[in-house]
């Protein structure tokens, strides 16, 4: 071809793009420099993304292994605060029925083995404003939708919100942890009246997974999830059941000399315990669950102390293992992966002054104006100690504990 209509040709490819470029930017209502980006495909905010997938879950994580998971450092996120978890989505782990070890052990264990990879639910109670503020020291206590009456001696004695006095400032906040109806037939007539309570009181977490004795560890994860996500900046937690005595107090005197982001972790600790391998046994452990000897250093559920930067990590140290049956052990575990071993204390009584249950330690209120937590006490023998404790109590002497 002649030089010149080579060179018209030219003109007209290069008008034809360009024109064809005009268009596509004008119909996508792009800027040019924005058109010869590479655009990524919409992502969804965590809520929309949630509402998608709902409680995903993992089947290969079944048989994770801490050795081979990274603890990630706990942050102070800046973005929303919300539970993650919306809609459970959970099947049973049916590879586990074909084998013979599985097939030997008791309905009940069978149950918790199918579904242990089910480690979040959502929440149908939540009270993040308790963290609102310089948090002190945040109590914690384990209950049931049935037990109204301990919650309400609670409320009444050592579960009461109050200032901390002295240089350490801040306030003490209560929280009751919660499941739903064991019974089927209970639930929705139970569910209204607990409604109604926190309504009340306003101090209720609830989760809807079934309150069982199983499940405690899952009301252990639960909370160290929520902390986490809503409390990060609490100094210390109390955590206890809703049978014990304790005595606030002397908790915040203990605490005094202590710092928040030590690890700190103090109660009424077992060490070399061993898993009890009677069946008659509420604790029996089979050893197809747990094969080993002894148990990792724990505290006794029914009470103990934590720093809050502690309670933090545990939260991401407990999802590296898998849930165990019994929650003050798994707590242990949790711990042992940290590298932390928790501190006995004389003070911390989980298992009664005495634990010849029938010696008169166990009614003494001078002994019990000297401790920190005493189990166990149902809530009209709660409502006795308390109003002696804190009475014109002469005492011959104050027992050194402290």
């Amino acid at each position: 071809l002649p030089l010149w209509r080579k060179k018209t040709v030219y003109r007209s490819v290069c008008l034809s793009l360009a024109l064809l470029v005009a268009v596509t930017v004008f119909q996508r209502s792009l800027t040019p420099g924005q058109f010869l980006q590479e655009h990524p495909p919409p992502t969804l905010e965590p809520q929309e993304a949630q509402k998608l997938t709902g409680h995903l879950v993992n089947l290969n994580s079944f048989w994770k292994s801490p050795k081979e998971v990274a603890i990630p450092t706990p942050t102070t996120s800046q973005g929303p605060k919300f539970w993650d978890v919306i809609t459970t989505n959970c099947s049973a782990n049916v590879n586990l029925t074909h084998q013979a070890w599985f097939r030997g052990l008791e309905p009940h264990f069978q149950q918790f083995l199918l579904y242990r990879h089910c480690r979040y639910f959502p929440m149908l109670l939540n009270h993040p404003e308790k963290c609102r503020g310089d948090v002190y020291m945040l109590v914690v206590v384990k209950s049931v939708i049935t037990q109204h009456d301990r919650r309400e001696a609670i409320r009444q004695t050592w579960g009461r919100e109050q200032e901390v006095a002295g240089g350490n400032g801040g306030v003490v906040r209560t929280l009751f942890l919660l499941g739903t109806a064991s019974k089927q037939e209970e639930r929705a007539h139970y569910q209204q009246l607990l409604a109604y309570e926190n309504r009340l009181y306003g101090d209720i977490l609830q989760w809807d997974f079934l309150d069982s004795f199983f499940n405690l560890t899952l009301k252990e994860i639960h909370f160290l999830k929520w902390l986490d996500t809503f409390c990060p900046n609490v100094h210390f937690i109390f955590k206890g059941d809703d049978d014990v005595f304790v005595n606030p107090a002397n908790l915040l005197e203990f605490l005094a000399d202590q710092q928040p982001h030590e690890n700190l972790f103090v109660g009424d600790v077992l060490q070399h315990a061993r898993p009890i391998r009677r069946k008659d046994n509420k604790y029996y452990i089979p050893t197809a669950l747990y094969s080993k000897a002894t148990y990792p250093p724990y505290a006794g559920g029914g009470g103990f102390l934590m720093a809050g930067s502690l309670a933090r990590r545990l939260h991401y140290a407990c999802d590296t293992l898998e849930l165990y049956p019994i929650d003050d052990v798994f707590l242990g575990m949790c711990l042992e992966v940290l590298g932390v071993r928790p501190v006995a204390h004389e003070g911390f009584k989980t298992f009664g002054i005495s634990r010849n249950r029938n010696s008169r330690m166990n009614k003494e209120p001078c002994f019990f104006r000297s401790m920190l937590v005493v189990h166990k006490l149902l809530p009209p023998e709660l409502l006795a100690m308390w109003r002696l404790v804190h009475g014109n109590l002469t005492c011959s002497r104050k027992l050194q504990v402290l």
